[in-house]
């Protein structure tokens, strides 16, 4: 089929689109290139440099059979400090997204949603698909928002949608920024000897989901998942300093972390139940963490001796 994905220059569309290619499938990106790198879109891929907000002659021009949508402000920080922005990018593109699709036939899209934000405090733990959504942040909200949005479409002009809520998602390519980076940073910051910062204690303790894992689920919605809202994490927690140890110890970085103040709004403990992707999907054992991790570091490592 023809899927058309946002943001594939990106992080984690870039993985998408291999996931796609190898599947037989044929991919067109739009991506604004503010966040994502040309490097990443792979030969034969038809490529679209354009603001979010400009898709709709793209879609009409392709007309593909499902959008996979992964443009985003991705930044918590960046949609404190600019809310405007934030929404524009998160909300108005969504819709520009949205009404696009069900103009030129689209059967289904895919949105990348946050379960690291938009559950807000956790109430129960780990964090289940029917806990109340209550953001702490501008992203969170907007995340939100867009869930809604895709429930009206479907329900209102038929369009087919499924909601994968991240983790905090990590593996080669990933840019060192935001907080969900942390592994990327970390890793960067050993390999050229520099000490990376915590914040906080180093206790609080995370889902870390390993991208190959992200495409895998990714691929299973292509037609499966209606009108369904999955989480997408490991269902384990790992503190920020266990996080360090195992970079360290694989980097072989000897060097001490440099500890600052916790963050506004950081979570102390969050962590995701993915059981019904499991159930309903067969969405296999996570990536265990020590794998994910040597592989990512490897890339990283490869990276910084070609640099």
């Amino acid at each position: 089929m023809k899927i058309l994905v946002t943001g594939g220059a990106g992080f984690i569309g870039s993985h998408l689109i291999e996931g796609y290619q190898a599947a037989g499938h044929v991919i067109v990106v739009v991506d604004d290139l503010s966040c994502g790198l040309r490097q990443n879109v792979p030969a034969g891929v038809t490529f679209y440099e354009a603001d979010i907000a400009d898709i709709a002659p793209i879609v009409a021009r392709e007309r593909p059979e499902v959008i996979n949508h992964h443009a985003a402000n991705m930044s918590v920080k960046v949609s404190v400090d600019d809310p405007q922005l934030d929404a524009r990018i998160n909300v108005q593109g969504l819709l520009a997204v949205l009404l696009a699709a069900t103009q030129h036939g689209v059967r289904k899209v895919v949105y990348a949603s946050s379960g690291g934000t938009v559950y807000g405090m956790p109430q129960t733990l780990p964090i289940a698909e029917s806990h109340p959504m209550m953001p702490l942040s501008p992203y969170g909200i907007t995340k939100m928002a867009g869930e809604h949005y895709l429930r009206f479409f479907a329900t209102e002009r038929g369009l087919a949608s499924t909601i994968l809520r991240y983790g905090n998602v990590y593996g080669p390519r990933q840019l060192p920024h935001g907080e969900a980076g942390v592994v990327s940073i970390f890793a960067q910051k050993m390999l050229a000897n520099e000490a990376p910062r915590i914040d906080w204690d180093g206790e609080q303790r995370k889902d870390y989901v390993y991208v190959k894992d992200v495409v895998d689920l990714n691929m299973r919605v292509l037609t499966a998942g209606d009108g369904e809202i999955y989480n997408v994490g490991s269902g384990t927690a790992t503190t920020v300093n266990d996080l360090y140890r195992h970079l360290a110890e694989l980097i072989q970085y000897t060097g001490k972390p440099v500890y600052g103040e916790r963050r506004p709004g950081d979570l102390r403990e969050f962590y995701l139940d993915c059981a019904k992707a499991t159930a309903e999907l067969g969405w296999p054992t996570p990536t265990p963490l020590a794998t994910g991790l040597a592989e990512t570091c490897g890339w990283f490592a490869r990276q910084a001796k070609q640099a």
